[in-house]
């Protein structure tokens, strides 16, 4: 996902690297010399889903282009606590510059990426075919490309990514334009002919009338178990004999503990804001060989 965008990358590490080195590294410059070479390796400090190896990358790439890293895992893979992840080679000074930032960038999206893996198969584990896990956009501003990658590594999906690529009709716009209906049918008079049109609704008199109205997916915002079984039936008995049409998400206040409940109501997809805004950072650190 991230190679769609390489300059964003490019720009985020940047500006990361901008943050943590200012004019140079005063405590590498005294005390290393410049012509020293090493090599370092990456490791796992505890069990975790890889995410970050390109961004780690970059920030050792940029400080100096001479500075080296072998992968010896791709991202999405698990390792266990002890394993390396890479082998870091060239000037001293550079691998030291980069380090902090290289392994933040590592450590946050593969933090990501294993709290998203554990939502996913809790959600497996419930029921079989299991809805899809989403995130939001609840990610930390200037990271959401790379945060949502990390998702992905971890085995989930992306929602959209941002205002523009893709239409969800929210509570407040139904409250300014007075209803499910007047908001499901100004969207669809400029909607772009393939764009699906998504809305939240609160309770199961919205999502009848979203359903009336031809809505492609439903968000059923902040429902309890109970209820998203009473809102998958409804719609169920909407398309009665065929097969449902309207694609049915679920979101708020998911958790690990309830996910599994979530899931058994059936629906076909479970958005969850704590992927990004929920993970704690693994734990990655850089030895000199």
């Amino acid at each position: 996902m991230t190679a769609a965008f390489p300059w964003s990358t490019q720009a985020i590490v940047a500006q990361a690297l901008a943050e943590d080195l200012g004019p140079g590294d005063l405590t590498t410059r005294l005390c290393v010399p410049a012509s020293q070479r090493g090599q370092a390796f990456v490791a796992a400090r505890a069990e975790l889903i890889v995410s970050g190896l390109e961004a780690m990358e970059e920030a050792f790439r940029q400080v100096d282009p001479a500075v080296k890293c072998r992968r010896l895992v791709a991202d999405g893979d698990c390792l266990g606590a002890g394993e390396r992840a890479a082998i870091v080679e060239g000037p001293s000074v550079a691998i030291l510059a980069a380090e902090r930032t290289a392994l933040n960038f590592l450590g946050r999206l593969s933090g990501v990426a294993s709290h998203t893996r554990r939502f996913v198969l809790a959600a497996e584990a419930a029921k079989r075919p299991a809805p899809r896990v989403l995130d939001t956009r609840k990610t930390t501003p200037g990271l959401r490309l790379l945060e949502k990658a990390a998702v992905r590594h971890g085995g989930g999906l992306n929602h959209r990514f941002g205002l523009h690529d893709g239409i969800l009709v929210k509570d407040n716009h139904i409250r300014a334009v007075g209803s499910v209906a007047a908001a499901l049918d100004l969207v669809r008079l400029g909607a772009p002919h393939l764009m699906k049109i998504e809305i939240e609704v609160d309770d199961l008199e919205q999502l009848q009338e979203a359903l009336a109205h031809h809505a492609d997916a439903v968000l059923l915002d902040n429902m309890s178990p109970a209820q998203l079984q009473l809102a998958v039936a409804t719609a169920e008995r909407f398309f009665a004999p065929g097969p449902r049409r309207t694609l049915l998400e679920a979101s708020g206040g998911v958790t690990l503990a309830n996910i599994g409940q979530t899931a058994q109501a059936g629906v076909d997809y479970i958005s969850v804001g704590s992927l990004t805004h929920g993970a704690v950072w693994a734990d990655f650190g850089l030895d000199w060989s």
